[in-house]
C-alpha cells in the first residue's frame, strides 16, 4: 500500500511539472522578474544585476504539495552573450534545497544571480548542487543596499525567494540545478543542451524577447536606476 501511495505521489509530481508549456513558463518568469524589480526599494540592487554573469528565474516552485516533502520547479537561465547583452534562455530544473520561509504546499518564486565565471561554469554542467559544488548566499534587497557585501563578494551565486508577496534573500543550500532538455526541445523545436544555448549564438525565440528586454531595462546603467525608467505594462 505504501508503495502504491509513493507511486501516486510521484505521478502527481510529474503531472504538475508537465501542466504548462515551455512558453507559458517563460511568460511567468518574465512576469515574476518584472514584478520583483518594479519596486526598487524591495527588489534586487541593479548594481548586482548589472554585474551578474547569468540570471536564473524559477516561477512557482512547489514544496510539499505532493505529500513527500519534495521541492521542485522549472524555469530559465539567461547569461550574457559576447556582445555584453543578454543571450537566449536555457530551460532549467531545480530540485530539493531549503527555501527559508516557504510553507508546505505553497508556491514560491526563486531568483538567482550568477556573480562570476566560476558560477557560470557550474551552470554549464548537466547538474550541480548549491552549497556543495557552488557557493551560495542570500542576496541583499533594495537599491540602498550596498552590493559590496561579504556575501556578494565571495559567493558564486546569490539567491532570493518570494512567497505571499514577501521577497527576501535566502541561501538555497542543497538545491540541485540541472538542464531541462525537454523544456529546451519544446521551446526551440530541436535538441539543444543548456550549455549549447548559453555559450553559443543561438537566436532567442520570439517568446523570449519580453524577458530579455526586461533584463536589459533593469541592468544597472550609469546615472540611472529603476525609478527613472518607465515601468513595463503587465
Amino acid at each position: 500500500m505504501r508503495v502504491l501511495t509513493m507511486t501516486g505521489c510521484l505521478m502527481a509530481a510529474v503531472t504538475l511539472l508537465a501542466a504548462e508549456t515551455a512558453q507559458e513558463r517563460l511568460k511567468e518568469a518574465t512576469a515574476v522578474f518584472n514584478e520583483i524589480m518594479a519596486t526598487p526599494e524591495k527588489g534586487i540592487p541593479e548594481e548586482l544585476l548589472g554585474k551578474a554573469q547569468c540570471v536564473v528565474i524559477i516561477p512557482g516552485m512547489k514544496s510539499g504539495a505532493i505529500g513527500i516533502g519534495g521541492k521542485y520547479g522549472r524555469g530559465y537561465a539567461v547569461c550574457r552573450n559576447q556582445s555584453a547583452g543578454w543571450g537566449a534562455p536555457a530551460a532549467m530544473r531545480v530540485e530539493g534545497g531549503s527555501f527559508g520561509f516557504q510553507i508546505g504546499g505553497q508556491s514560491t518564486d526563486v531568483l538567482m544571480l550568477v556573480t562570476n565565471d566560476r558560477g557560470m561554469q557550474h551552470l554549464l554542467k548537466s547538474k550541480f548542487t548549491l552549497g556543495a559544488d557552488a557557493s551560495v548566499a542570500a542576496g541583499p534587497v533594495g537599491r540602498q543596499t550596498s552590493a559590496n557585501t561579504d556575501a556578494s563578494m565571495g559567493a558564486e551565486i546569490l539567491s532570493w525567494s518570494r512567497s505571499r508577496g514577501l521577497f527576501a534573500g535566502v541561501a538555497l543550500q542543497g538545491a540541485t540545478l540541472r538542464n531541462d532538455d525537454e523544456g529546451n526541445n519544446e521551446l526551440y523545436g530541436k535538441n539543444l543542451t543548456s550549455k549549447e544555448i548559453l555559450k553559443s549564438d543561438v537566436p532567442p525565440p520570439t517568446d523570449a524577447q519580453p524577458l530579455l528586454a526586461a533584463l536589459s531595462r533593469y541592468s544597472s546603467t550609469e546615472g540611472h536606476d529603476a525609478a527613472d525608467r518607465v515601468k513595463p505594462n503587465r
